[in-house]
């Protein structure tokens, strides 16, 4: 029985962001620079460096005729990147907010078939769109918040057809990738929140034991690799959601001759803290005017209390 769901796996897959890759991405990235001292004058001068990279590879993938590339890269270009290599599928963390002064920073951790290519061009479920509402919605519950946004893709994430989606070598990388950033953000004296979708919740179970963060948040999540929270071994609050219309409920909760992730965070056993969603899919999590961005946004405030079960 539970063979034939796995056989099934890459169906659901395929329904998970309602769309299909042409072809499937490299799975290899370059690995992420080290972040910068966090101050003004060394955030200024790494968002310079790598505006001035990210105009280079807009170039070059315009005279390659790779326009999907050159138009992420264009909307790119202009915000505030805190590492950015093309290589590969590419790696790239975009700010929002002053890194330097805020006290909180909410970190998206994205999920499969997430590329360089593809950083805004799913609205809110890509990591630009999605970082961008987040900082909408928390203006908008607390205009006076200092919180900063990091759009975080520093991992090869798998493409959604591929067998790598149901395996953790891909989140492994992800998770050691992470683990840098979050330190020097807590170092800074930051509180940190982890928002973590799909596959990237298994990056953020990865890299969970003993990270200096104040809540991870999983949502439309096949597992974080953990048979429970107690296993994370984090004293993060951990969070999960669900949307009602989201397929990834079918994907079975298994570890399987290396396949699968592990107890369902939404499972009572499991022992998260459950969230209020909706009635979307996969990828309307982060969509402007629902409840799971209104509680994910909650969430990055640190504002616990406010979050709706």
């Amino acid at each position: 029985m539970r063979l034939r769901y796995l056989a099934a796996w890459p169906l659901v897959a395929a329904a998970m962001l309602g769309t299909t890759a042409a072809a499937w991405p490299s799975n290899t990235a370059a690995v992420p620079q080290a972040p910068p001292a966090l101050t003004a004058g060394a955030l200024s001068a790494r968002y310079a460096a790598d505006a001035q990279a990210i105009a280079g590879a807009e170039r070059t993938a315009a005279r390659d005729g790779d326009s999907q590339l050159a138009g992420a890269l264009a909307g790119l270009r202009p915000q505030h990147v805190l590492f950015f290599n093309p290589s590969g599928q590419g790696v790239a963390a975009m700010v929002i907010g002053n890194l330097a002064t805020a006290p909180r920073v909410a970190i998206l951790v994205p999920g499969s078939d997430t590329t360089l290519a593809t950083f805004f061009s799913r609205g809110s479920s890509s990591p630009g769109g999605g970082a961008e509402a987040l900082a909408a919605e928390a203006h908008r519950l607390d205009p006076g918040e200092r919180l900063a946004i990091i759009a975080w893709l520093g991992y090869p994430a798998p493409a959604m057809l591929s067998p790598a989606v149901m395996t953790s070598g891909d989140a492994s990388q992800g998770a050691q990738a992470l683990r840098p950033l979050v330190t020097a953000l807590a170092e800074h004296g930051d509180q940190v929140a982890l928002l973590c979708h799909s596959y990237g919740s298994v990056v953020c179970g990865l890299a969970a034991p003993h990270l200096p963060v104040t809540d991870i948040a999983v949502f439309g999540s096949p597992g974080m690799d953990a048979s429970s929270v107690a296993s994370l071994h984090t004293k993060a609050r951990v969070w999960a959601g669900q949307e009602s219309g989201d397929p990834i409920k079918y994907v079975p909760h298994i570890r399987l001759f290396g396949l699968g992730f592990g107890a369902d965070p939404m499972s009572p056993g499991f022992g998260a803290r459950i969230f209020a969603t909706g009635t979307g899919g996969h990828s309307a999590y982060l969509d402007p005017g629902s409840v799971s961005l209104r509680n994910l946004t909650r969430i990055a405030l640190g504002d616990s209390a406010a979050v709706t079960r």
